[in-house]
């Protein structure tokens, strides 16, 4: 008799619990949907809320399967990739030396204006928020011309162990 009793008590509190969440939601959804009903009024009232949701957009900025010079990348790799990414700040006037790429790297100009220049002359101008496919073992070097620094944002497909530039000190600047 004592476990029915127990029994029978535990299945009323259950019920008056169930009583009671569905009570406290249908009045919390009242006052939800009062305070909602009432904030657009506000709204109308201030003209500063804005209810208009922003959609992500997006731009491809380059596709391409060869660099800026015009001539084809290479094939990949054999093996397991590493993906480096190098966030470059060139002064204004400044240049960096002769150097060439063993792997294929692009990026995004975010500020200012780089000039690449080839050794055979060839000069490629980048401007800010523009796309770049990088030569790939052919010797070249950057130089900003302009007043403000230039912010450059590499990407690199590589293997463990290869760098990401060989430097040509040997080159003079001119």
């Amino acid at each position: 008799m004592i476990k029915f009793a127990a029994f029978f008590n535990k299945m009323i509190m259950k019920k008056i619990m169930n009583w009671v969440l569905a009570a406290t939601l249908v009045c919390g959804a009242s006052v939800f949907t009062s305070c909602k009903q009432a904030k657009p009024q506000e709204a109308k009232a201030e003209q500063t809320v804005s209810t208009e949701v922003q959609k992500v957009t997006t731009e491809e900025l380059i596709r391409t399967s060869q660099s800026w010079d015009g001539v084809e990348l290479p094939d990949y790799f054999q093996g397991r990739p590493e993906l480096v990414a190098v966030k470059y700040v060139f002064p204004a006037g400044q240049k960096l030396g002769w150097h060439h790429h063993p792997v294929m790297n692009y990026g995004v100009l975010v500020q200012g204006e780089l000039t690449i220049i080839g050794q055979d002359g060839k000069e490629k101008v980048v401007h800010e928020g523009e796309a770049v496919v990088e030569m790939v073992n052919t010797i070249h070097h950057g130089e900003n011309r302009g007043t403000k620094p230039v912010i450059l944002y590499m990407f690199y497909l590589s293997q463990k162990d290869l760098p990401l530039a060989v430097q040509h000190p040997e080159i003079p600047l001119e």
